[in-house]
């Protein structure tokens, strides 16, 4: 079985994108198609990095952790909002203080928005700092307008039928491209 973490990367309070979040590892967890794990940026409260990992002279406990779950995943799906058009700080930060780690590493990227575009802009600085760093980026992206609408706290798809739907085929392209990798 596949080992899939998951990055919620707002760290803001009272965070729609967490509920999508959590959606994806109930949805997993639940249909029994990967161990999952959720790395969440509001728990670790990263500092502002000024070195990448490999240059660090003392990093931190959680910087360690961070870094070798990101290492030993099969595979990572990003929950991103979106801000003024672009990602968090708080993901960029979490992205540029790892390099070897994210390479070859399939990531399939899901935005959210509270308006009706779903995030898309953010997909572009996000999709494009991915490939800069060697990461697989899967083809398949998922996009969510209105989250506030879209999600309850537990994670909840208010529309559950569609979203599993548009899931199956998200989640599907993220495994097939896990099966691949590990085949190398």
């Amino acid at each position: 079985m596949a080992h899939i973490s998951i990055i919620s990367s707002c760290i803001r309070p009272d965070r729609k994108s967490h509920n999508v979040a959590l959606y994806f590892n109930n949805y997993l967890t639940n249909h029994d198609l990967a161990k999952v794990d959720i790395l969440d940026l509001k728990e670790y409260n990263f500092p502002l990095f000024d070195n990448t990992l490999k240059n660090q002279k003392n990093p931190s406990p959680q910087l360690l952790d961070f870094a070798k779950k990101v290492k030993t995943t099969d595979g990572i799906i990003i929950v991103t909002p979106e801000y003024n058009g672009g990602i968090p700080a708080s993901l960029k930060n979490a992205i540029d203080v790892l390099y070897d780690e994210w390479h070859g590493k399939p990531i399939s990227i899901v935005t959210v928005s509270g308006g009706i575009f779903g995030g898309t802009q953010a997909l572009v600085s996000l999709q494009f700092t991915l490939w800069k760093i060697g990461a697989w980026t899967v083809t398949n992206m998922f996009h969510v307008a209105k989250v506030q609408e879209a999600y309850d706290v537990s994670g909840l798809a208010m529309d559950k039928s569609t979203t599993d739907k548009l899931t199956d085929v998200f989640v599907k392209e993220l495994l097939d491209a896990v099966e691949a990798n590990k085949k190398g």
